[in-house]
């Protein structure tokens, strides 16, 4: 994934049901590139689909966790660059103490889950998470 899929995602999060001719022009390219972009995006598995989120009420069999996250060196940027790419990820804070990022991720299944915590482990630049999973409102 290069920087204009990183900007597409962040833009779909935004809003998942803009038009590709929006998306295009907010992106400063055409809507061929982002039609191609999107369709190799599905194609691969990077977004995995399009969902509806309600505020406030995730759905009962959802896995939501929040990851702490020690960055390596001067490597924030790119990392949170990285993590923002993630479909999975709903959100991403500075932060201060032990830690210098928090993400919290949203998914359907442990599989899913799984596979998350194994690709944000494998970015460069990441030293060391700690993941707690979200059990339920206290």
């Amino acid at each position: 994934m290069d920087d204009l899929d990183h900007r597409l995602i962040a833009a779909l999060r935004v809003d998942g049901r803009a038009p590709l001719s929006e998306l295009a022009t907010s992106l400063g390219v055409s809507r061929g590139t982002i039609q191609n972009r999107l369709d190799r995006l599905i194609a691969s598995d990077v977004i995995l689909g399009f969902t509806v989120r309600v505020k406030g009420s995730p759905a009962a069999n959802q896995i939501r966790a929040i990851m702490m996250i020690e960055v390596a060196g001067k490597n924030t940027r790119q990392v949170a660059k990285s993590l923002r790419g993630m479909p999975q990820i709903h959100a991403l804070h500075s932060t201060n103490g032990a830690f210098d990022l928090i993400a919290e991720i949203e998914v359907a299944d442990l599989v899913e889950f799984d596979r998350v915590l194994s690709t944000v482990r494998s970015i460069d630049g990441i030293a060391k998470s700690e993941t707690s999973l979200l059990l339920a409102p206290a």
